[in-house]
């Protein structure tokens, strides 16, 4: 029998409190932020972290009282990346679990762009892992002392996340490849000069410009909001349908072939990674 309630909108109390160790969430006039943390602090990624991410942008997409999203982190880091989740070889990982993992890498991604049909806000409050979900919002604003950095090549890992499908779309063929393969830092400066920033500002003023953002976006009729998102999203749409699915499967393969792991090098390369986000 059809049931309503299982398949109708979902709802900022129950979801809210589901998510509530990963993202805190308030809502004002229809603005909905959802701040990324861990106990309070930046976010630390892990792969239960990673799988909550394509059912949060479900959510969030199918609740209609949410008019304009602002994503932020905590503190002074987007996110933090957490070597041990690599402690396990993937190679060597039960081939159930590698099938999962390609599903929520792609979801974690691919769901805030497919799901959400409303307004959105990146607003990066620093460094730190996965800012491609920043800068994939229809407006990005970042924090002074924010570094972007893709430091999966300097790992030994082809680039299949999703950081240099958004360096290819926002930067182009050359620049992105250049940064794929260096990992060099762009700091916010330049990344306002490249374009993958729209604005940046010193940390207080980050969240309460992006509510000022929020709510002149609020100001158009609803219609209207709507379907300018859905102009503006529509070339990632398209990337992901293009390319994503290519670019991630070329990772996890070299990852499923790869027998000194991804943990090894990662701590040989500590002191680089430490020091991009700084």
């Amino acid at each position: 029998m059809f049931n309503r309630k299982m398949t109708g909108p979902t709802r900022l109390e129950e979801y809210s409190e589901k998510y509530k160790d990963l993202f805190l969430m308030t809502r004002r006039r229809g603005i909905l932020e959802v701040r990324m943390h861990t106990d309070g602090g930046p976010l630390q990624f892990d792969w239960p972290v990673q799988a909550a991410y394509g059912h949060v942008w479900s959510d969030i997409g199918r609740d209609p009282e949410n008019e304009v999203m602002i994503l932020t982190g905590t503190g002074e880091l987007w996110q933090t990346g957490n070597p041990e989740v690599w402690n396990t070889k993937f190679m060597d990982w039960p081939n159930r679990r590698k099938l999962e993992m390609y599903h929520e890498s792609l979801r974690m991604i691919e769901n805030m762009v497919q799901c959400i049909d409303i307004p959105t806000i990146g607003a990066v409050n620093g460094t730190g892992a996965h800012w491609q979900l920043g800068t994939l919002c229809d407006i990005t604003i970042c924090a002074e002392d924010t570094a972007f950095f893709d430091a999966h090549y300097l790992g030994g890992v082809p680039p299949g996340d999703g950081i240099v499908l958004a360096l290819q779309r926002i930067l182009g063929t050359k620049k992105a490849a250049y940064y794929a393969y260096t990992g060099l830092n762009i700091n916010a400066q330049e990344a306002l000069d490249l374009g993958l920033v729209s604005e940046v500002l010193p940390r207080e003023q980050l969240l309460p410009r992006a509510w000022e953002l929020a709510e002149m976006i609020m100001q158009a009729p609803r219609s209207t909001r709507h379907l300018t998102h859905s102009i503006v999203s529509h070339q990632w749409k398209q990337a992901f349908a293009e390319n994503q699915g290519l670019q991630l499967t070329h990772q996890l393969v070299d990852m499923a072939i790869d027998e000194e792991g991804i943990h090894e090098r990662l701590m040989k390369l500590k002191e680089r990674f430490q020091r991009n986000e700084q």
